[in-house]
């Protein structure tokens, strides 16, 4: 049975026969993060997937992973598209580097996940928060319940770590 819901507005569907993800959003349900592990060469991936980007193997696991990394790379979207969206703008969409497994399987490779920014409750952040965040910012994951049984994990700032003075923003016109 394929699990739907709304988010802001915007339709979800999981659907059952997608196995790997059915797994992954388990997991964020019960506000855990897990990857797969592969069962050949013990390197996590992500997003989930059927066989190990590194070595094709079929064989995984799921393993707990600590949610916590600092910004790559960042889009601030100011026109939203989907229109739930618009009251919240603007709002930034992150690309994080976990602390996990970083510089693996090469010196300049790390787990990257992509999630909005939001507040420690899981709403998108305010706008004077956005404007703190950039490259270099460090985040911890946050969980979004959207249905029984579905929450999207998201980045909120990790006030506990030690944050650059100035991190890296796009120029502003």
């Amino acid at each position: 049975m394929a699990t739907q819901a709304t988010y802001l507005g915007m339709p979800l569907d999981l659907n059952d026969l997608d196995v790997e993800n059915v797994a992954y959003f388990k997991h964020c349900a019960a506000h855990d993060f897990h990857l797969q592990k592969c069962g050949i060469c013990g390197l996590l991936r992500y997003p989930p997937t059927t066989a190990c980007p590194w070595c094709a193997s079929p064989r995984s696991d799921w393993v707990k992973v600590e949610g916590k990394g600092e910004v790559h790379s960042y889009s601030e979207v100011h026109h939203a598209i989907q229109p739930a969206f618009k009251a919240h703008t603007p709002y930034l969409i992150l690309l994080v580097d976990l602390d996990t497994q970083k510089g693996h399987p090469t010196e300049h490779e790390s787990l990257r996940v992509v999630g909005n920014l939001t507040t420690p409750d899981g709403k998108l952040a305010p706008p004077d928060m956005v404007r703190r965040v950039g490259i270099g910012t460090r985040v911890r994951m946050v969980f979004s319940d959207v249905a029984p049984g579905l929450a999207i994990p998201q980045w909120t700032i990790d006030e506990g770590a030690a944050q650059p003075a100035k991190p890296w923003r796009y120029p502003q016109e």
